[in-house]
């Protein structure tokens, strides 16, 4: 890092910074208390409500929002005057998914190999420690320029929208000139990047019954119609022979204009392995960013150990469906389900439940703030010029906040960059992008102020 104030200032909170995001990493705060105690999320809330008052904010709250979840709000003024910035992060994690696959627990920030592992150390409890050392870096180094806002969401990986529902019903809490989202990533650890569009999302759950119960399969399979069989058959049918997805009536054609992802490059970051294909047709960004995307998350069926020769009188899934921007997540909604209904076999009866979905976004990079950021970017990482991505992923709140405050200016920034490996386990984050962005923050902010 460059001779400067601020990341003179930030690299000496580096160490405090570990010691918090251990903290952080340990509360178990997945949001869905059928699987972790509520109490987990309500205490990592409460840090972040801590760690805000500490630092001066003002009306810190926690803010109980309609999915039964908390987000943490807090104020802190700055000059008269003065813009508006909203700072975004979320607490809530994914589940650890397999436990034994982990190297080291997953709620124990480990440090190996140069990088902190632990569920969320990236996605995203590491972007409310950015916001934290970004803030105090400019309280060091003159004071912060901006009135500031940050809110922390409680359930963001839940896609309940609890915030979303809660902005709308308070529709000033969270006015801004500008938001900084940071929930994304570089493309690539060292390559300063703001991302400008991400796919919406809808979760479809579908359910198949043929029979009344099950049945043995010596004595009535051949005959007897099997819900398992269905299911196989209508979630092969959202796939074409290479892995395209086809749910009849969506666009799969659309093209990226924009940053490239190299495909061997990509096999690497997926970590596929060799010999095995990708799926899809076009450029991977073109799969990535620009066209929709299934996914069965899971399917209620018997496992294999303890299964019986028995046919299945019912089974079901759940469906994860990518919607890229120009594409109405509602109106994929419509579409998945139909197709889903179409495509069940032998007359079996099908219910079809949405159980979340967010629209996705594109952003306005011709902005003002657009362009301070390209100048902190070009400080924090020396002679790298800021890239345009995008995101496959969703973060539903970008849309709900662009239509509230249709005159403010989105950037997506974060640490979720490909060695992060958010979701899956073995979850890392490079504290030096943790460095370089909470330095780029707190300069964008700077330049935000004055441009």
């Amino acid at each position: 890092m460059s001779s400067n104030p601020v990341a003179e200032t930030v690299a000496s909170l580096m160490p405090k910074a570990k010691e918090e995001l251990t903290e952080l990493v340990a509360f178990k705060s997945v949001a869905d208390f059928d699987q972790f105690p509520r109490s987990e999320s309500e205490g990592a809330a409460r840090w972040v409500a801590d760690a805000l008052t500490a630092e001066g904010f003002q009306d810190v709250a926690l803010l109980d929002t309609p999915d039964g979840t908390q987000s943490v709000y807090g104020y802190l003024p700055g000059p008269e005057g003065a813009k508006t910035v909203l700072l975004y992060a979320h607490y809530d994690v994914q589940p650890p998914l397999d436990e034994a696959g982990w190297a080291t627990p997953p709620f124990e920030l480990t440090e190996r190999d140069g990088r902190w592992y632990g569920r969320g150390t990236a996605d995203c409890k590491g972007g409310v420690i950015m916001h934290l050392l970004a803030l105090r870096a400019l309280k060091a180094n003159g004071g912060v320029p901006v009135h500031v806002k940050v809110i922390a969401e409680g359930s963001e990986e839940q896609g309940t929208g609890g915030l979303e529902r809660y902005a709308e019903e308070h529709p000033d809490l969270l006015a801004a000139d500008t938001i900084v989202i940071g929930d994304a990533g570089n493309f690539r650890a060292g390559l300063p990047t703001v991302t400008t569009t991400l796919r919406g999302m809808t979760l479809v759950r579908v359910q198949i019954d043929t029979l009344e119960g099950n049945l043995h399969s010596g004595q009535f399979g051949g005959a007897a119609p099997d819900a398992l069989a269905a299911l196989i058959r209508v979630l092969d049918s959202l796939r074409a022979e290479d892995g395209s997805t086809t749910v009849e009536g969506l666009d799969g054609e659309s093209a990226w204009e924009g940053l490239s992802y190299d495909e061997e490059q990509f096999r690497k970051d997926a970590k596929v392995l060799d010999g095995v294909r990708l799926i899809g047709s076009g450029s991977v960004a073109d799969r990535l960013w620009a066209r929709p995307a299934v996914t069965v998350l899971g399917i209620d069926c018997p496992p294999v150990v303890g299964a019986t020769p028995s046919v299945q009188a019912s089974a079901r899934a759940l469906i994860s469906l990518r919607v890229p921007p120009g594409m109405d997540a509602a109106e994929a909604t419509k579409l998945l389900q139909a197709h889903l209904e179409t495509h069940t076999p032998w007359g079996a009866r099908v219910r079809t439940e949405q159980i979340g979905q967010g629209q996705p976004f594109r952003a306005d990079t011709s902005s003002p703030a657009y362009a301070a950021m390209a100048e902190a970017m070009a400080v924090a990482y020396p002679g790298q010029e800021m890239s345009y991505a995008g995101q496959g992923g969703s973060i539903p709140l970008c849309n709900t906040l662009a239509s509230l405050y249709p005159g403010a200016e989105i950037l997506l920034i974060g640490l979720s960059e490909p060695e992060a490996q958010i979701h899956a386990v073995n979850e890392s984050v490079s504290p030096e992008e943790l460095e370089r962005l909470s330095v780029a923050e707190a300069l964008f902010l700077r330049n935000y102020a004055t441009n």
